[in-house]
């Protein structure tokens, strides 16, 4: 089997998108290629080899044509990766002594039953400070529940006053299906309604 043919097996499919003016967007960073001049706007297939992320291989979505290689854009230099290669081990082993330092705890010693006295003194500088990082990492925070208020539930529901303010009033939520509002009483016992009934001469009870 040819090379050529062989490495087309080792390629993994990134999905589609769409060339614009800058190249392709993959993995958060720009890749160019000279073939991409007057092709802005069509939609391509992309692959890749597996760590190998400096190029990319594109082809046309619709027919699958071979247009060519992309590389990653504004590359960093020889000097710049090898001044980061001994930065990023630094790094861990820091990162790695904080969490063996968050994990230790001490305790004072006592030599009658008590319960447990932590030590470890904190400013209060200290403690603003790791709430703070702790914070901007909180998932719970960062999810905002309260940007898209819930929807009203229908009229006809019993809601209490403190969780109907949370609600958008101008966006009522849909009535259930086989609710029907004209045929039900709000005010039946337990606040549940109570449907109508008919007798034989047409009178509603």
């Amino acid at each position: 089997m040819p090379a050529a043919d062989l490495w087309t097996f080792t390629l993994e499919d990134a999905g589609t998108c769409t060339l614009t003016t800058r190249g392709i967007r993959f993995r958060k960073r720009d890749c160019v290629g000279p073939w991409m001049a007057g092709q802005a706007g069509i939609q391509v297939h992309i692959r890749f080899t597996p760590h190998h992320d400096h190029r990319i291989e594109v082809y046309h979505a619709a027919t699958g044509r071979y247009l060519g290689p992309a590389d990653l854009a504004d590359q960093a230099t020889e000097e710049q990766v090898s001044a980061v290669r001994p930065a990023r081990p630094a790094r861990a082993r820091r990162l790695k002594k904080d969490l063996k330092a968050s994990q230790r705890e001490r305790y004072a010693a006592a030599t009658q039953a008590g319960p447990p006295r932590r030590l470890g003194a904190l400013t209060g500088a200290q403690a603003d400070t790791e709430l703070a990082r702790s914070a901007d990492t909180s998932l719970p925070q960062l999810a905002l529940p309260d940007v898209i208020p819930p929807a009203a539930p229908p009229a006809d529901w019993r809601t209490p006053p403190s969780l109907a303010a949370l609600t958008t009033p101008a966006c009522p939520a849909p009535r259930p299906p086989g609710r029907d509002s004209a045929s039900a009483v709000p005010d039946g016992p337990a606040g549940r309604a109570v449907p109508s009934t008919t007798d034989e001469d047409g009178d509603a009870s």
